[in-house]
């Protein structure tokens, strides 16, 4: 519709000028623009870690240790509730059988056995400018009876 009002327009401000024995002179234009568009690009990245293999080990105690450690504390403590070398002298002897017992049992804990390679993959996404030219609108410019003229218009 825009279409054939603009041509109907120049068409009759041409016949005017030719018919009042003018010239009419004009340019059509077309403008354009640049418009980016982010693409995304993906990038599969991958490499091989290690990975902790975890097993139990079993470690035998030692009586002995135990034994010599609840003595002391319990000297200590017997002598501080006692308040005498007898209850020190007992506190030793019940800190040392505990101790003992504590000492002789065998314990377990959780340790590192080896390791063993593990593929680990991860995407990592970049972004590239993409730019573009497209049709923004058109000019159209022309000269009649002396004046210039533009019009802006979208085919």
């Amino acid at each position: 519709m825009k279409n054939i009002i603009m041509t109907t327009l120049v068409a009759g401000l041409a016949s005017t000028a030719a018919y009042a024995d003018g010239n009419v002179s004009g340019k059509v234009r077309d403008k354009y623009e640049i418009i980016t568009n982010l693409e995304e690009v993906v990038h599969r990245k991958c490499h091989t870690i290690d990975v902790p293999v975890y097993g139990t080990t079993t470690r035998r105690g030692n009586a002995a240790e135990g034994a010599i450690l609840g003595m002391i504390l319990g000297g200590v403590t017997g002598k501080v509730i006692g308040g005498n070398d007898k209850g020190a002298a007992a506190g030793a002897i019940l800190g040392g059988v505990i101790g003992a017992d504590k000492g002789a049992k065998p314990k377990t804990e959780t340790v590192i056995t080896g390791y063993r390679k593990e593929r680990e993959c991860f995407d990592e996404v970049s972004y590239i400018d993409d730019p573009r030219e497209v049709y923004a609108y058109s000019v159209i410019k022309f000269k009649y009876e002396g004046r210039t003229y533009r019009i802006e218009f979208v085919k």
